[in-house]
C-alpha cells in the first residue's frame, strides 16, 4: 500500500514527504510535474518508492491501476500563483484534477487530505469555514472555492475521510523554488543577507507602511495538523490552518532581520531602529495587486480546535527564528 503526495517536489508536498520519512514510511509514491525542474531539490534528502509525472498519474488513476494499492492520498498539488491570468489552466490543474482525485479516494475508500487557501475568503474580514464569508478575488482563489464546494455537496454521501485545510500564509524550508510566490520570510532573508536591508510594501487601504496584517504560519505546523488528521481517520472537514494570530509584515521583517543579527554576535533592533538606520525601506504598492490583496487575514482556528487538535502553533518570532537557521545553514 503506498502514500501518494502530490505536488510532493513542492513546498508542502516535499515536507510531507520528508515527516513520512521520519515515520518510517518510504513506500511513497511522488506525484509532480518538474518541468521547473529545480524543484527536485526538495526530494534528494527524502526516500520514496516512485515519482509520476502528473499526467501519468492522472492516466493511472482513471485507468484503475492503482485501485485497491493507495493507503492515503495528501494532495498538494495546485498552480498557487495569485496572479496567473488564464482561467482555463488553473481550474483544469486546481478544480478538476481534484475532483478526479476525490473520487479515487471514495471509491477506494482511502483518506483525501488536500490543500484549500485561505485565498477563499477573499477581502473579507471573517475567516470562519461558512458560505457567506467566501468570497475570492482572483481565480486561484476561485478554483480552490468551487473546489470546497465539491466536496460540501457530496458531504452526506462520503465514505472515507476527507480534510480540507485552508492554509494561510505558509513560510518554511523547501519553498526556495518558488521565485517571487516565496514567503516574505524567505525574501527578506536573502535580501538582508545580500544588500544588509529588506524591502516592505508601503501602506495600503488605510494600513500604514509594512502594517498590513496576515496569518503566518510555519510550514512545520502544516505538517503537524496534516499527520494529525492521518493518525484520526474520524475526523473530516475543511479546516482554517493558520495560528489564529495575525502579525505584520513589519514584524515578519523585525524577526528576520534580528534572527539573522544572532548569527552574527549583533543585538537585536526594534522597528523603529531598523527603519531609522535604513535596514528596513518600503517600495510602492504594486498596481497589479490593487484591489486582489488580502491586506488582513487571520484565521479562525475553533473548527480545528473543536475536531481536537490541541498542540501550539510557532508565534512568527519563534518560527522565523527556526527557519533563518535552516536557511543559513543550507547557504553555509
Amino acid at each position: 500500500m503506498y502514500y501518494i503526495v502530490t505536488g510532493a517536489a513542492g513546498f508542502i508536498g516535499a515536507n510531507i514527504v520528508k515527516a513520512l520519512n521520519d515515520r518510517g514510511e518510504s513506500n511513497i509514491i511522488a506525484v509532480d510535474n518538474l518541468t521547473k525542474a529545480d524543484k527536485f531539490k526538495n526530494l534528494v534528502d527524502c526516500e520514496i518508492a516512485d515519482y509520476l509525472d502528473k499526467k501519468d498519474f492522472i492516466s493511472l488513476v482513471e485507468t484503475g491501476v492503482l485501485d485497491g494499492s493507495v493507503e492515503a492520498v495528501f494532495h498538494e498539488g495546485a498552480c498557487s500563483d495569485t496572479m496567473e491570468t488564464d482561467g482555463r489552466y488553473m481550474m483544469e490543474n486546481n478544480y478538476r484534477y481534484s475532483v478526479s482525485l476525490l473520487k479515487f479516494c471514495q471509491d477506494n475508500d482511502a483518506p483525501f487530505l488536500y490543500a484549500s487557501s485561505a485565498s477563499v475568503y477573499g477581502a473579507g474580514r471573517v475567516f470562519r469555514e461558512e458560505r457567506e464569508h467566501e468570497g475570492p478575488l482572483n481565480v486561484y482563489g476561485y478554483s480552490k472555492f468551487l473546489f470546497d464546494q465539491t466536496v460540501r455537496r457530496m458531504w452526506d454521501e462520503r465514505g472515507a475521510q476527507i480534510v480540507g485545510f485552508r492554509y494561510f500564509n505558509v513560510y518554511g524550508p523547501r519553498e526556495q523554488h518558488k521565485g517571487r510566490m516565496a514567503s516574505v520570510a524567505f525574501h527578506f532573508f536573502s535580501q538582508y543577507r545580500e544588500q544588509g536591508k529588506v524591502k516592505l510594501f508601503e501602506g495600503c487601504e488605510g494600513y500604514e507602511n509594512g502594517e498590513q496584517r496576515r496569518d503566518f504560519v510555519s510550514v512545520e505546523d502544516i505538517v503537524k495538523v496534516n499527520l494529525w488528521c492521518l493518525d484520526n481517520p474520524e475526523v473530516s472537514g475543511i479546516f482554517n490552518l493558520g495560528t489564529g494570530r495575525c502579525q505584520s509584515f513589519n514584524d515578519v521583517a523585525v524577526a528576520t532581520v534580528n534572527a539573522c543579527r544572532a548569527r552574527e554576535g549583533r543585538e537585536p533592533l526594534s522597528l523603529a531602529e531598523m527603519q531609522a538606520q535604513g535596514i528596513i525601506e518600503y517600495i510602492g504598492f504594486p498596481e497589479a495587486l490593487k484591489g486582489k490583496y488580502q491586506s488582513y487575514t487571520e484565521a479562525d482556528m475553533s473548527a480545528l480546535r473543536e475536531a481536537g487538535y490541541d498542540a501550539p502553533f510557532f508565534t512568527v518570532e519563534e518560527g522565523v527564528e527556526r527557519y533563518v537557521e535552516h536557511l543559513a545553514r543550507q547557504q553555509n
